[in-house]
């Protein structure tokens, strides 16, 4: 992520901080009620750590979208309602075709959906125009696999995990045993109303490229009922 130097942090919309209940839980287990919220979202298969793979693509392509919109008072073109922000962190909703119980050690059956949040100003309207802007600027992306959508993710148990991404298993027993000894049932899988299926969720709160792997902090979020 590039923050932009020369502006004051303190003055911009920050999502971490503004709900931390979402974004900075404690390293033991916790209930939350996750809101409505607008991502830009593109979905794919395949290992996320091969270079040339799908991954790589969906992850500059979204950042290429949200850096166009967080920009565009820059250029005067600055949609109804724009207030400065920080882009919110990467997100992703990860699944295999079995995925009871989830399983993240075999990387290249992995599917996902990789997505950043929007502010509520984000419309449609708004997202169109970024695309035909990152077209314009960088033809080579192919911005058509991405998507403005709503999700209400409702009522999961999430956990601080701390390290590489490869332990993750012991946070996801973690938050999984907690729900099941506060009277909840694991609900990876489950359809909504709207259609949406409920999945295995992190939030990659820095840069892998850039910290070292037991310096990581992600957000392990699973969705449950009662």
């Amino acid at each position: 992520m590039r923050p932009d130097m020369g502006d004051k942090m303190s003055d911009k919309m920050d999502y971490k901080k503004e709900h931390k209940d979402l974004y900075q839980p404690k390293t033991v287990p916790v209930i939350v009620d996750v809101p409505k919220m607008k991502f830009i979202m593109v979905d794919g298969k395949g290992n996320p750590n091969d270079e040339s793979g799908e991954y790589t693509k969906a992850i500059e392509l979204l950042y290429g979208l949200s850096y166009t919109i967080k920009m565009s008072n820059k250029n005067g073109k600055a949609p109804s309602g724009f207030f400065e922000y920080v882009v919110p962190p990467l997100e992703g909703l990860w699944w295999t075709e079995i995925d009871r119980p989830f399983d993240t050690s075999q990387k290249d059956k992995l599917i996902w959906t990789a997505m950043i949040r929007q502010p509520e100003f984000v419309t449609e309207e708004v997202f169109e125009w970024a695309v035909d802007e990152l077209k314009n600027r960088k033809p080579q992306i192919d911005a058509s696999k991405a998507r403005l959508e709503e999700f209400t993710e409702g009522l999961c148990v999430q956990m601080m995990h701390l390290g590489p991404f490869d332990r993750e298993a012991v946070t996801v027993k973690a938050i999984d045993d907690f729900a099941a000894a506060n009277g909840y049932v694991n609900a990876i899988s489950e359809v909504l109303p709207d259609g949406t299926i409920r999945r295995h969720h992190e939030i990659y709160l820095n840069d892998p490229r850039k910290v070292a792997p037991e310096k990581m902090k992600t957000v392990i979020r699973h969705p449950i009922r009662k």
